[in-house]
């Protein structure tokens, strides 16, 4: 494929399903349903288009129920849309579904592709037979991975002996074990701590930069969409709603900063000089509430500014939530940031 062309291409992807509605139960009670007409019909993707070039990261995102598992299953060939078209690498996914998976790599966060009872390194070795990786090419991946992942400590040890950090790890080596020129990750940071997150997004943010490989991420947190994907698709009730940089959807949607701050001492009057996008609220003489507007501070350029006011004892700084973001997309309203403390 030559490298101007798109390695996803979605053109009107819809997909549709019939809900049986309350009453009937069971295979018999199904069958009377829809001979009956007391079906419902569900759309969880409706219409989406967009295309994915060689290389790009991008975050698919939205709420519970918004359609990104669905638009996932399609483009893995797991599941036929109602309407549309889907070409990855390619390939129609649901009509060259072994194809299209051995050019692919698949990484989902509450499932597993290793085998529960072997240890993660026979697992791997397994991988390294289905997908026919030649031995050469096999050692030098799996070398990255024990590397990048800090695999080493628990090569030997049985998968469902493994911490989920550390099962997520192995997942991930087994997805980049044949060279994919494309990773799809469905919340692969997903009940994770923060050093095995730093983990994560160190590896797949390598993995892009040195090997040029392009990733669809779905997940619900901010960190993985801040430190990973330079564009977000936002899709809400099956539709396509934002399709931009990652920057401008929390500039468009985050409106400010807000920052408890401890100072070690009184800062002195004559050290205020407030800017017109900053308000401050005191609790006290030491202890202040801050408030930045978005558009001109970010977190970093915030704290720079209040340590040029007095050496600082404490402080947390309130992030707006990705959930919080995608849900004022649509009500336009202004709701409490979660707070996040940073020392």
């Amino acid at each position: 494929m030559p490298t101007t062309e798109p390695i996803i291409r979605v053109e009107h992807l819809t997909r549709t399903f019939h809900r049986r509605r309350a009453g009937r139960r069971g295979v018999l009670g199904m069958l009377q349903s829809l001979t009956a007409g007391d079906t419902e019909i569900l759309t969880a993707v409706s219409d989406v288009s967009f295309t994915i070039g060689r290389g790009e990261m991008v975050g698919y995102i939205g709420q519970n129920g918004a359609g990104k598992s669905t638009t996932i299953k399609m483009l893995t060939g797991i599941m036929v849309p109602s309407s549309g078209s889907a070409s990855v690498l390619g390939f129609t996914p649901w009509q060259e579904r072994k194809a299209l998976a051995r050019r692919i790599g698949v990484v989902f966060g509450q499932r597993t592709q290793l085998w529960w009872d072997l240890p993660l390194r026979d697992s791997l070795e397994l991988l390294r037979y289905m997908y026919r990786v030649p031995e050469q090419r096999f050692r030098e991946n799996l070398t990255i991975a024990r590397e990048v992942l800090d695999l080493d400590p628990f090569m030997g040890t049985p998968v469902r002996q493994l911490s989920l950090g550390q099962r997520m790890r192995g997942d991930l080596a087994g997805a980049i074990l044949h060279d994919p020129d494309l990773l799809v990750l469905d919340e692969p940071t997903i009940g994770l701590d923060l050093l095995a997150k730093d983990h994560i997004r160190a590896f797949l943010r390598r993995y892009n930069q040195e090997r040029g490989v392009t990733m669809l991420l779905t997940t619900h947190d901010l960190g993985d969409i801040e430190h990973l994907c330079d564009r977000v698709i936002v899709i809400d009730e099956g539709r396509v709603r934002f399709d931009g940089s990652a920057s401008e959807l929390h500039g468009r949607f985050a409106d400010r900063i807000e920052v408890t701050v401890d100072f070690a001492f009184a800062p002195q009057e004559g050290d205020l000089a407030l800017p017109e996008s900053v308000q401050v609220q005191r609790e006290g003489d030491t202890r202040w509430q801050v408030r930045f507007d978005a558009s001109h501070w970010t977190s970093g350029s915030a704290v720079r500014w209040l340590t040029t006011l007095g050496e600082l004892r404490d402080i947390a700084i309130s992030e707006t939530s990705l959930e919080h973001i995608i849900r004022e997309m649509y009500r336009g309203a202004t709701v409490p940031a979660q707070v996040a403390d940073v020392h």
